[in-house]
């Protein structure tokens, strides 16, 4: 049996962070569970495993480290470029 697919979830609060902060993580049913909520939401999906992996390793509320910058601004490229709008509500 292989490894449980993982998700996590960021905010980047603009004004108040420095960086995008961790807010959900987990595998299993609590991945699915991440999932499920944003998707409730209407908030886009990115899959970006091997982001989400090193950020399963992170307690939930800390701002993500400089050394992670340039996978998660891939993931904020894509979500601009699919709706503009989705970063700035």
């Amino acid at each position: 049996m292989g490894v449980e697919k993982g998700a996590a979830a960021l905010k980047w609060d603009r004004e108040k962070d420095d960086a995008p902060r961790l807010i959900a993580s987990g595998r299993g049913y609590l991945a699915r569970k991440i999932l499920d909520l944003a998707e409730e939401a209407g908030i886009p999906l990115v899959e970006q495993e091997p982001l989400t992996n090193i950020l399963l390793s992170l307690p939930p509320g800390q701002e993500i480290p400089p050394e992670l910058f340039a996978l998660a601004a891939e993931v904020y490229v894509f979500l601009m470029e699919l709706d503009s709008s989705f970063l700035y509500t």
